[in-house]
This record gives structure tokens, sequence and C-alpha cells, in this order.
């Protein structure tokens, strides 16, 4: 079975699972990797590898490892799991060739639509863990006539002067998720942080939002509308998307109904854009993250699966 037969059939497979999926392009899964092909039971995986490597001191070494090596999957017939086993078993092979073990800054990452749970067995006997998904929450305009008030929530576009305020929430929120195996401790976060948020309190429209309870800013919003995500945009079929990059609440604030009012805000934001569907990121195994976006309406649509270090 060739790369594009099993495309063709991964494609067909998909759109029964979940109308929200694009339907994959194999020239675009990894315009540098190597095609990987395997058959097994019938059944067949094609795999595009991909290697991808930050700067210690760069705003993406904050939320990855510096090193990342990728493996998208394609599955094709009655029996995909089978092929994904001998698709990871040549894969790890290459990977213990060219990467040394142990170390903490590589992983070994293979996303998967989440409502395709072909191969989940296969990933967990090969050491990774379901760690983090990009979620989806369609649209729903009709109904958009404004977020419910919250006693003593006052939601404004964040100031200049809201600086070191809004560092102080995205490192704390940083902090938090490094517990989970994605984001990561680095050295420089505080500057990196600092001169991104700098940047994004410049613009004219703004994307910094600030939630005050009771006159005290103890919660911040960040989002990107549909003229900037093209970066995750082509992980879903709809057309114009919206993205939640960050909603942080200060300890002091949690379970007062600030964390509910900045996402109606944002979704009122998107609604107000046009936005087909609005994406997350978010820590599976982050206690507060994974109820809390469940109950405003996002469901996983890419699992993202993590062994590290890349190489025991």
């Amino acid at each position: 079975m060739d790369v594009d037969t099993i495309a063709t059939a991964h494609n067909g497979r998909l759109r029964t699972i979940d109308p929200l999926l694009p339907d994959v392009d194999r020239h675009l899964a990894a315009p540098d990797g190597a095609d990987l092909l395997v058959e097994a039971g019938g059944s067949a995986a094609a795999g595009f590898a991909s290697r991808t490597e930050v700067a210690a001191d760069s705003r993406d070494a904050l939320s990855r490892p510096l090193v990342e090596h990728t493996l998208s999957v394609h599955l094709a017939g009655p029996e995909p799991g089978a092929a994904l086993e001998g698709l990871l078993t040549r894969w790890e092979a290459a990977l213990s060739a060219e990467t040394a073990p142990g170390d903490w800054d590589t992983a070994a990452v293979v996303a998967r639509p989440s409502r395709d749970s072909a191969g989940c067995a296969e990933l967990l006997r090969h050491g990774f863990s379901a760690v983090r998904v990009l979620a989806a929450r369609p649209a729903d305009r009709l109904v958009a006539t404004g977020p419910r008030a919250t006693p003593g929530v006052h939601i404004r576009p964040a100031e200049q002067g809201d600086l070191a305020t809004a560092v102080e929430l995205q490192l704390e929120l940083r902090n938090y998720e490094a517990q989970f195996g994605v984001v990561t401790h680095r050295p420089d976060a505080g500057k990196v942080v600092e001169a991104e948020l700098g940047d994004l309190l410049s613009r004219d429209n703004p994307a910094l939002w600030i939630a005050e309870l009771y006159g005290r800013p103890l919660g911040m919003l960040h989002v990107q509308m549909p003229h900037e995500t093209g970066w995750v945009a082509p992980y879903t079929s709809a057309s114009r998307v919206g993205y939640l990059s960050s909603l942080h609440i200060a300890e002091a604030a949690r379970s007062s109904g600030v964390g509910t009012a900045l996402a109606a805000h944002a979704h009122q934001l998107f609604d107000e854009a046009s936005t087909d569907v609005v994406l997350l990121h978010h820590a599976l195994a982050n206690p507060r993250s994974t109820p809390f976006w469940c109950a405003q309406g996002y469901r996983p649509l890419w699992t993202y699966w993590y062994r590290r270090p890349a190489v025991h």
C-alpha cells in the first residue's frame, strides 16, 4: 500500500470520526521528514518523522523541550494498531541512533486525533503518555448576547501600567504548568515573558485583557484572532479560527467566578470576529484546566503523546 493510498483511507476514516478534523496532506505533514511505511495484518501505516530545535533563550523554549522529534501518523486498514506498532518500532530505532539517552530536554512526540483511539495501547507500551490536547469549541454566534455579569468582576484591556502584573500572572501560570511535562523552567523566563507581553501591550487592538475583582487585577486573558492563527488553523477543517493563548487567575481569586467571566469575555470577542471554532492547548493532567475547559464547552480535538526524554 503506497503513501497516497494510505492518506486517502486515513482521511476517509477520520471524516467519520470527527468533522472538525482537516484532510491530511502527506506533502505538508513533515516537509523535511522521511517517509516510513509499515504493513501489518492487512493494515498499513505511513509515518513522517521530523526534528525541531529551539534556542534555550527563545520564547518557544518556555513551553517545550529544546529538541522535539515528531512523528505524524496516517493509518489505514482493519488493524491500525498493529501497523502503528511496527511504525513506532522503526522510528525508535532511528531515534536511538541519533539521540543521546536520558536528555530531559528532548522529547518524542506523536499527535493523534483525539477521537481516533486506534494505537493508544501501542503508544503506552512504547512509553508514551497522553500529556496535552488541542481542544476545540465550535462557535455559537446565535446566542452571543454578551457574557453574564459576575459580581465584583470588571474586565478591561490591559494597559502599559499592567506589565508587572501581567508578567507575574504569566510566570505563575508557567510555574504551575511545569509540573505536567511540557512547560519547562528556563533561567531567562522572566525576561522573555516581559518582552513578549510588552509587545502585546503596544498593539493598537487589545490582545491582553485584565480581570479585576473589586478593583484588584487578579486575572489575565490572551487571545489571538483569525488573522493571527495561521500557525494553528491547519489542525481543523474550520475556516475562521480563533486561539485562546492563555487564561490565568491568581490564587486569591480562585472559585470567585473570575475565570468563567474571562472565558465568556473571550468567547464574545471571538463571536464578534465571526470565528467558526476556538482552539486552545491545555495539559491533560492539570486538575484545574481540564475540568474548567470542559465546562466552557471545549472538547479534545488532537491529543499529544509525549515520551520525555526521547530516548531512555
